[in-house]
């Protein structure tokens, strides 16, 4: 397996470029979501954005790179073709691209909110490490908490991951124009 593992030949330096680029914009957009859906200071959003953007952008890659040596030929013709030369050969491709974009889409939301869900979780330091003991009227006011704050927590993230994804579809039609 590993002598399988070799590096490219041809680099795709404008998909790296782009790449950075789609970082630099996503993670003020999300940061300012979460300072202000989340009331985060704006360190600890500025943050939890470069964390949850970076973190899903290793995952999002790890993935291709997985996915793309199984890929059927035609597929991978095209993508290649897209990657490199920035079109595409077959007409029919088009609704397999909304369809994997869909799934990106909904892919990276769930890794975006585990990785905050976890990062909020970590790096919580008001939470006391002896919880007193609570009466049944008290354990379900906190159990309704939590709801409240984990609802507002995929709101939140469902909105700025919105936002940062029509900012990088915005950017690649003015790219494909």
């Amino acid at each position: 397996m590993p002598e399988d593992l070799t590096l490219p030949r041809v680099l795709p330096i404008t998909t790296f470029f782009f790449q950075v680029l789609f970082l630099l914009i996503t993670i003020p957009i999300e940061a300012y979501i979460l300072n202000r859906w989340l009331k985060f200071d704006k360190k600890t959003s500025i943050f939890y954005a470069i964390s949850m953007n970076v973190f899903s952008s290793v995952i999002g890659w790890n993935v291709f790179f997985f996915l793309e040596p199984i890929l059927p030929v035609g597929i991978k013709s095209e993508l290649m073709s897209y990657i490199f030369f920035n079109n595409l050969k077959l007409a029919n491709t088009h609704s397999l691209i909304i369809l994997t974009a869909f799934v990106i889409f909904f892919g990276t939301f769930i890794v975006k909110f585990l990785i905050l869900k976890f990062l909020i979780i970590a790096l919580d330091t008001s939470v006391r490490k002896t919880e007193p003991v609570l009466n049944t009227r008290q354990r379900g006011i906190q159990f309704n908490r939590y709801k409240l704050q984990n609802t507002n927590l995929v709101t939140t993230t469902l909105i700025a991951n919105s936002l940062s994804y029509t900012a990088i579809t915005f950017i690649l039609l003015i790219r494909a124009r």
